[in-house]
Parts: C-alpha cells; structure tokens; sequence
C-alpha cells in the first residue's frame, strides 16, 4: 500500500492565538518596524472593538446603525471611488446628480428639474455650506446698498454645535435664543425681538438635538413676512432639517416647513441619520440656482474634466452616495413612510410605559417630531437618585441612554432622551422598559449615597 502525507504550509497549522504576534503587546505609540501577518492583525483589531457598545442598543445616536446586506456589497464594490473624481466615475456622479433632483422633488423645489445641491460628508458640512451661501448673498446686497458689512448675525434656537463652529470660525455674531424650563423651541415673536439689518439668516430646526421637537418653520417664516411689511428688512431661513428632512416628508405631510415657504432659500439634512444611508453622507440643497452665489463654486479640471464643486473638503469616499440612491429607489415613499412610522410609534410606546413609573414628566412624547421621547422627574418627585444614575445603570445593561443638561437658560433642567431609529423596534424597546424598571427596584432596595453628576457620568449627549 503507497502512503502519502499531505504537505502543510507552516502558517496553515500555526493557530492565530498561538502566533508570535498575538503573545504580544500591539504598538500604541511608535510605528513599529516589523510588518504582521494580516490575519493576526485583523484578529487582534477585531478583539479590541469587542470593547466597543453595541450599536444596536446605541439610543443616544441619530446616525443609521442597522444597514442590509445589500448596502454593505455596495459599500464594498466603492470602496475604492472617490467622489468628487466625476470624470474618472461619471456614473457616480450621476447617481448623486439623481439625489439632488429626487431630494428636490421630497422639499418641493420650485425649480426641481433644475434643482440645486450637492452631497457632502454630513449634516454639519451641509450646514455650514447653508450658511456661507447666506453669508455671500447678504455681503452682496449690503454691498450694493452702500452699507457695511462687517458685523454679520446669524439667529439660532439651541442647535446643534456645527452652527457654533460655523459662527466662529467665519466670524458671525451668533444670536441664540436661550431655552426656558417649559418652553424648548425658539418662537416666532422671539425671532423677531433677535433679528436686524445684519442677520445673514434665521436658522430654525427641524428636529432638536437636545429634546428631538420641530421648530416651527411655517409660523417663523409668517413673523418675518410681518416684519418686513413693517420694516423692510427681508431676512431667509436656513432649514437644519438634519433628522426631520428624512421624516417629515413621509409621516408629517400636512406639515409646511421646507421649499413651499419662499423664505426658506435652503435646507440641510443628513443622508446617514433617516435617510437610512451608511456614515457619513449629508446634503444641502438651495430653493433657486440665484440662492448659490457663484462665486462660491470652484471649478477644478486637474483630475480629467472641468467639475464644478462647492464643498469644505475634497476626496471622500463614493460608497455613501450610491447607497443613498439605492435607499431612495428601493425603499420609495412607501418604504420610508413604513420604516419612519415604526419608528414614531416605537418612541410613543416608550413614552406611554415610561410615563407609568410614575416619577417622569414627558418633555417630548413622541408625537409631532423626531422618533423617540424625552423625560425629566417630576417636579413633585423626590428619587433618591439622578438621572445620571439611571443611565450609568442602564449602561451596565449595554443601553445607552443618554442624560444631560439643557442649554441656558434651561440649565437647571436635566433630562433623558431616546432617539428610535430603523433596527430598534417595539419588541427590543420592551425589553428597555424591563430592563429600566429593574434599574428603578434596584434603587428602592439600594439607595444612592451621592447621586452622579453629569460630569462624573462621560455620557455623550447628542451625535
């Protein structure tokens, strides 16, 4: 009988975890000198983000965290695109070319077939890019009326930081209509009372960071009309509709917020937090071609054609913008009203059996904004713990629910939050509601000697 031995690569029999390399410390400050096997180094990466949360019980967050499989091959197969290459990837290009006008079509662009926008890496840069464009147009007619224009304003409720960024680091006065306890969204007479012949722009939101309510768009819009029957003085909207540019259009129809009013010349919104896409993609999108100056726009041809771009960065990643277009042609108005329906009606679940604890009062219930809902104690109520305890125990279950301060001049009001997005459905936010009433025996049985602070608790607040 012939015997045969089958002949073994050294690597094909060397475990992982038995390798030289994984019976060491990885390099945490130098560069090392020696190259690693790809396995180990994957395997040693991999188990560091074991330590990570996990995304799925992540309800601090706005950004998508549940992605089909179909979204991860697309994501695969881009990998190596760069956007703003248009002339090397012109049908990339006209994958984001299709957005724009679909987005603009979504906001009732009176000019949707000549719609323009463009993509970017987030709501933030979106943003931003919203309120440069207010800046350049409002030097140009200051400009052609003989008028200064050095002491720009921008009128804001409590938003998100990318306008705090924004104001500094173009050097705009930021005027920020503080919160009061009992009242969390800036108000049309109180615009007005903010405004002069200096304010680039009135920013409302669709969606607060800090409570997840709608700033009410219609109504600040009617003031300004007022105002400027009265004064003169013509001051346009900036719509931040970072989260509720996804939702709005799908579960709040009836609601009039965005192009249909002819004061708002602009709208930002992120493509990665309910437009269900991957990180990081957001959009910002001009009602008319005049209300983007030109002088904002570059024209580069060193990477093989004439492209026009207008944007705070240069090469990113195309992944994102072609899984945004297979969300909007897979998922269509159907999809997107299913999905952001489930979502609302999750958050209104967890309002109603968070509100059966007897101890909280509902800042925001889930009806009428973003999905989710944000509490306080009651006034009346005496717990013997804080919020932040409630969220460092609920931690210890893997949820992350956020609690934080307001902004002035609502300091003093603590509050909870959790934002529902597509993954979190009814079944897992009642095991969330178990899980918060265990906290809530365990600190009946265990009182706490001195309750967290916020700065002792790390707990982000908003993304």
């Amino acid at each position: 009988m012939s015997l045969y031995q089958k002949e073994y690569e050294h690597r094909a029999i060397d475990p992982t975890f038995g390798s030289a390399a994984m019976g060491s410390l990885l390099p945490k400050d130098a560069f090392p000198e020696a190259e690693m096997d790809p396995q180990d180094a994957y395997q040693a990466i991999h188990n560091e983000l074991v330590l990570d949360g996990n995304a799925s019980q992540n309800l601090a967050t706005f950004c998508q965290t549940w992605l089909d499989g179909e979204t991860h091959k697309l994501m695969d197969e881009c990998i190596d695109k760069n956007m703003i290459d248009k002339d090397e990837y012109p049908q990339t290009a006209e994958l984001e070319a299709r957005c724009v006008r679909m987005l603009g079509n979504l906001w009732n662009s009176p000019e949707e077939a000549n719609t323009i926008g463009t993509s970017t890496t987030g709501s933030s840069e979106a943003a931003m890019l919203g309120g440069l464009a207010a800046l350049w147009r409002w030097r140009k007619k200051r400009k052609a009326q003989g008028k200064p224009t050095d002491k720009p304003n921008i009128v804001t409720g409590a938003v998100q930081i990318c306008w705090d960024k924004f104001a500094r680091y173009w050097d705009i006065e930021q005027r920020q209509i503080p919160m009061k306890p009992g009242k969390y969204c800036m108000t049309p007479e109180e615009v007005v009372k903010y405004v002069d012949e200096n304010t680039i722009c009135v920013v409302p939101t669709l969606g607060l960071t800090f409570t997840l309510q709608y700033e009410p768009v219609k109504q600040i819009a009617a003031a300004l009309d007022k105002l400027q029957q009265e004064t003169g003085l013509d001051i346009p909207i900036h719509v931040d509709g970072a989260s509720g540019g996804f939702i709005a259009p799908f579960i709040h129809r009836d609601l009039v917020w965005d192009f249909r009013i002819k004061r708002v010349k602009s709208i930002n919104a992120s493509g990665h937090k309910f437009g269900l896409s991957p990180l990081g993609v957001g959009w910002v999108m001009w009602r008319e071609v005049s209300d983007l100056p030109e002088e904002l726009i570059f024209y580069v041809n060193y990477l093989g054609g004439n492209m026009p771009t207008f944007a705070l960065n240069f090469s990113r990643p195309a992944g994102q913008i072609v899984s945004q277009y297979y969300n909007f042609i897979r998922l269509g108005k159907e999809g997107y009203t299913k999905i952001q329906q489930e979502c609302a009606e999750t958050g209104q679940y967890l309002a109603n059996e968070i509100m059966k604890f007897g101890i909280f009062e509902m800042v925001y219930d889930g009806e009428g904004g973003v999905p989710g809902c944000t509490w306080k104690f009651r006034d009346d109520v005496k717990p013997g713990f804080s919020l932040y305890d409630l969220a460092d125990k609920l931690r210890s279950r893997g949820w992350q629910v956020p609690a934080y301060s307001l902004p002035a001049d609502a300091q003093n009001v603590v509050v909870q939050r959790i934002l529902v997005r597509k993954g979190f459905n009814i079944d897992m936010a009642s095991l969330l509601i178990k899980d918060m009433n265990r906290a809530l025996e365990y600190f009946k049985a265990h009182p706490v000697a001195k309750p967290l602070t916020e700065a002792e608790t790390g707990n982000f607040k908003h993304s």
